[in-house]
């Protein structure tokens, strides 16, 4: 019996966009068992906490795992990705990669990361072109100043978003003396 290829998709997904799900649909298909690292990054100022990343993204890629058959898993880590890697028995680490931009920090992530244990490999996949532009934080960003963001993220990514932008409006409104939560 052959080993079983674990891989790593590794990243904030603050929030999951449609990029993310590409990336995830496309390398769930070339490894027995794709782990969806999510990262806690707290230096990042992330929207949301950990937690509601993980449950976010375990909603969305539960269709992806049942259309392509494949067995995916999400997973919070805090440490080193090599560790990480290492622990969940990972041999292949999964980096997407948008425009030329993404590839010089990729590369020298993926130079040190295989200093650091030769046996884990780096693949990249390139964003599909439908997708290739989107990034969490330009959604953020968006959504932050009320733009629509419906061509990013699903509908339950988007609705997480508008409770977030609601609660952060709310938040600024009593900051700044103009009324009560009641009001």
């Amino acid at each position: 019996m052959s080993e079983r290829r674990i891989g790593l998709y590794p990243g904030t997904f603050d929030p999951a966009t449609r990029g993310h799900l590409d990336i995830i649909g496309r390398a769930s298909k070339l490894v027995d068992t794709l782990v969806i690292g999510v990262a806690a990054n707290a230096g990042k100022g992330p929207l949301f906490s950990l937690d509601e990343r993980v449950a976010l993204l375990r909603s969305e890629i539960a269709p992806i795992a049942q259309r392509n058959g494949s067995v995916i898993e999400v997973r919070p880590f805090d440490c080193l990705l090599i560790q990480f890697a290492r622990r969940i028995g990972a041999r292949v680490i999964i980096r997407g990669l948008r425009a030329v931009s993404d590839f010089e920090y990729e590369f020298q992530m993926a130079g040190m990361n295989a200093r650091l244990d030769p046996g884990i490999e780096t693949v990249f996949l390139m964003a599909s072109e439908g997708v290739h532009f989107i990034s969490s934080r330009f959604v953020k960003e968006i959504a932050l100043l009320g733009g629509d963001i419906t061509p990013f993220v699903s509908t339950p990514v988007i609705a997480r978003i508008a409770e977030k932008v609601a609660e952060r409006g709310e938040a600024a409104r009593l900051a700044s003396g103009s009324g009560s939560a009641h009001d």
